[in-house]
């Protein structure tokens, strides 16, 4: 006889992104038991960071506040915060899993009425927006935090900044004695949500980023478009912050690039069109213009009418070009990109004010240290395990737009229950 299963074990969500609040939804609505664990202090990973989803340009309120209310009626799920799996042991239907929770130094008693913030004036980067500008060091990560609980930045624990948040309090919410804890849990698969990250831009050396201000990230310009950002919505220099008004989307920043990512991150392209449009939006007097360099414009299915459309755009010019390097205009701070244009193979010299490079995607699962039988893709990406009873959902799976995720993710829940019942099944008969 098999070593025995636990009855009615939970499905474990590893991923609190809009792929792993997906397969952890589709999974509790299904009545399963289910366990969402995530890294940061609140749910929505990089689609909550998104300003508009393409192609129809609505913000990612739109699914999100969908999806945390299908959380808070489902009593279904198990939902742990600043939690990381340090390890799987065991076989599909029967895992034992490590989890190590960080303080958030606040407790349930939480109203989110702000006051801890208030008497606090330590200030730390704001990770929500890359780092762009700084928040309190006792903060709420967003307007749409789930859980709307307030965070305290362990870098003020044990000095007079917490005890301020301490004493503001009215509710006794702020718990300076919280410690990291380790949680032994059980469950009969696992589904691996644990998203994408942005490639590091500054290793593209020859583009300059870290080094020149005004050349950001596509993640970084998504939050300066919207009006929640750092800039309120403004789309301005960082290096003086007078307006970007001549914007240069170079393409395939890190990806198909033997010397950095070899795949196609599949999303660029498509985000490169939709932040056009945030320039659109921001000049209605149409005295902005966007400058595409790309190597071919990777469109399918639905997106084509979106690129057709941006084609069209009198505002926006496509050069075919792999941009070879950008140096500085030392006199006016604007950035010129050098290049061939091999559309008519000449040699080119453009300035522009700003520059946003278009970066690839990388799991966010590099770096992590998965079970032995996990197998992961050339690009690290995960396909799957040995045992069966481990899977990837959206962007953990490979380049995804979010349509895709919620697709993946679907499709892992279903796979994550049929193994639980498998294994059940399996047990009633031995």
């Amino acid at each position: 006889m098999n070593a025995s299963v636990a009855a009615n074990p939970a499905l474990l969500v590893v991923g609190g992104g809009i792929s792993g609040m997906t397969a952890a939804l589709e999974a509790a609505e299904c009545g399963r038991s289910v366990i969402l664990v995530e890294r940061s202090p609140t749910l929505g990973g990089r689609t909550a960071q998104l300003y508009r989803y393409f192609p129809k340009l609505c913000h990612p309120t739109c699914g999100l506040e969908i999806n945390l209310r299908r959380l808070r009626a489902n009593r279904n799920v198990r939902l742990l915060t600043m939690a990381e799996v340090t390890a799987v042991t065991g076989r599909a239907g029967d895992y034992q899993v490590t989890l190590k929770q960080r303080p958030r130094y606040v407790n349930e008693r939480c109203t989110a009425c702000g006051d801890c913030a208030r008497a606090v004036q330590a200030r730390i980067r704001n990770p929500f927006n890359y780092g762009l500008d700084d928040i309190g060091a006792a903060y709420l990560p967003h307007a749409m935090a789930y859980p709307q609980r307030y965070v305290i930045d362990p870098s003020i624990i044990g000095t007079p900044e917490a005890l301020k948040a301490k004493e503001a309090c009215k509710v006794d919410a702020v718990d300076l004695e919280m410690r990291e804890q380790t949680l032994t849990l059980h469950a009969g698969a696992v589904i691996w949500a644990t998203g994408w990250k942005p490639y590091d831009a500054a290793r593209i050396q020859p583009y300059g980023y870290g080094r020149f201000p005004n050349v950001v990230t596509s993640v970084e310009f998504e939050r300066l478009a919207d009006p929640q950002g750092p800039s309120g919505g403004q789309l301005r220099r960082p290096s003086d912050a007078q307006p970007a008004k001549n914007i240069a989307f170079i393409q395939c920043a890190g990806s198909r690039d033997e010397n950095h990512l070899r795949h196609c991150s599949r999303i660029c392209c498509m985000a490169s069109l939709k932040q056009t449009q945030y320039v659109r939006e921001a000049y209605p007097d149409q005295s902005a213009k966007s400058t595409i360099y790309y190597i071919d414009i990777r469109a399918i299915d639905r997106l084509e009418d979106f690129n057709a459309m941006v084609h069209a755009d009198p505002a926006v010019t496509f050069v075919k070009s792999k941009v070879a390097s950008i140096a500085l205009n030392e006199r006016n701070g604007n950035l010129v990109l050098h290049g061939v244009d091999t559309e008519g193979y000449h040699r080119y010299a453009n300035e522009h004010d700003l520059v946003v490079l278009a970066v690839g995607m990388q799991p966010e699962s590099d770096g992590v240290q998965l079970p032995e039988d996990v197998v992961r893709d050339s690009s690290g990406f995960i396909e799957g395990c040995g045992s069966g009873g481990q899977f990837a959902a959206g962007a953990a799976s490979g380049p995804l737009d979010v349509n895709r995720c919620v697709q993946s993710a679907t499709a892992a829940a279903l796979h994550g229950i049929q193994i639980i019942h498998k294994a059940a099944r399996a047990e009633a008969g031995s």
